[in-house]
């Protein structure tokens, strides 16, 4: 499966960064359903989500996907690979 990843740096609540990569299927371009996935998370995380779109997070590459990224995609969408900031 081909996936498209989206880089991701959102400030948090505490003034820290948090970057993480949104990785969806390389057919989805709809940016309102990729930052809806990505609202998600935040949510998961305690952090603001409200205010997200497109200066938080671009379109990166494309690449294949892992067939435990692609199993997690086929449940909910999307993958989450946390990069820093996450915890």
């Amino acid at each position: 499966m081909k996936t498209a990843v989206w880089d991701t740096y959102v400030k948090k609540q505490n003034g820290e960064t948090m970057h993480f990569d949104l990785i969806v299927p390389e057919e989805m371009t709809d940016q309102q359903t990729i930052f809806g996935y990505a609202k998600d998370y935040l949510k998961s995380k305690n952090q603001p989500y409200e205010n997200f779109g497109a200066e938080q997070s671009r379109f990166c590459h494309i690449e294949s996907a892992k067939p435990s990224v692609q199993d997690e995609i086929k449940k909910k969408g999307y993958y989450i690979v946390e990069m820093e900031g996450c915890d």
